[in-house]
């Protein structure tokens, strides 16, 4: 493999005081023979998934602020970190979609590495709940309890009280009436909790981007031998199967190296040739 005897015995720094310990220590351990050390420093001063406190920053240098917190208290020098967003799908706003950032940070050699996914698969939603609705078929889709879930007034305001990690029909039925007796209109806003130590699906997500990345750190560059060669960009143009026109699906790969930063262009993972004319600005107007 691509990494030096002396890294492979070395511990690694993971900055979550949400359990992602739970996804990634097996994979950097087996792949890599690492032992995931968990800090867990005070990660929400950088932003909640709540709303709690604004994200100052966008989701890499949230990673990278993440990452060295730990770093400094615990004086490793290799910082894991990771971040994820929710929201709806870009192209088909009725289906949630997660984007989850996984990030190494290596102080020795001075380089970072970050993988990435888009996830189809997450139970992410919210809904408002007037004062005679009932939340029990939603409750069933999100999969409560086994995913925790959020309640707040439906005119909830940043500073007003809100009710996290509800695993018990007791508890939610509680901060229902709780969170409706705060609202103008009776109404109560349900929210799946996605932090991940309450977020089964999304710690499922967590551990397939754990062993992405130690794919990609076992991958060594073919200009210099560093670990970390992979991909970085795509590059789109997919010509259309029926007109041959090029579309937004994704042509190309570019690859590269954190450390000496060569490129290279590689065709599609899956070896798509042509794109579904319904992708096609042509074919589909």
């Amino acid at each position: 493999m691509a990494m030096d005897a002396e890294t492979q015995h070395r511990s690694i720094c993971l900055t979550t005081r949400h359990g992602k310990e739970r996804a990634l220590a097996r994979p950097f351990r087996l792949g890599l023979g690492l032992t995931v050390v968990s800090c867990p420093c005070d990660t929400d001063q950088l932003g909640t998934f709540s709303g709690e406190v604004e994200r100052p920053a966008d989701a890499l240098e949230t990673c990278r602020r993440k990452a060295m917190l730990g770093l400094e208290q615990t004086g490793l020098r290799l910082g894991l970190a990771s971040e994820g967003s929710f929201g709806p799908h870009p192209a088909a706003a009725m289906l949630p979609i997660g984007r989850e950032l996984l990030l190494w940070l290596d102080l020795e050699r001075g380089h970072e590495i970050v993988e990435q996914r888009l996830e189809l698969c997450t139970n992410f939603d919210q809904q408002v709940f007037g004062p005679d609705q009932e939340p029990t078929g939603w409750l069933a889709r999100i999969g409560f309890p086994g995913h925790a879930v959020i309640a707040r007034p439906a005119n909830w305001t940043p500073g007003a009280p809100l009710y996290k990690g509800l695993t018990s029909t007791t508890h939610l039925r509680e901060a229902i009436a709780a969170s409706r007796s705060t609202d103008a209109q009776g109404r109560v806003q349900l929210e799946t909790d996605m932090r991940a130590h309450l977020n089964p699906t999304r710690m499922a997500s967590l551990r397939r981007l754990g062993m992405a990345l130690v794919r990609r750190l076992r991958t060594p560059c073919p200009s210099c031998g560093a670990p970390g060669w992979g991909r970085i960009d795509t590059v789109a143009g997919l010509p259309c199967s029926w007109c041959g026109e090029p579309t937004a699906q994704t042509l190309q790969e570019i690859w590269a190296c954190p450390q000496c930063k060569a490129k290279r262009l590689q065709p599609r993972g899956d070896g798509l040739v042509s794109a579904d004319p319904g992708q096609c600005e042509s074919c589909n107007p």
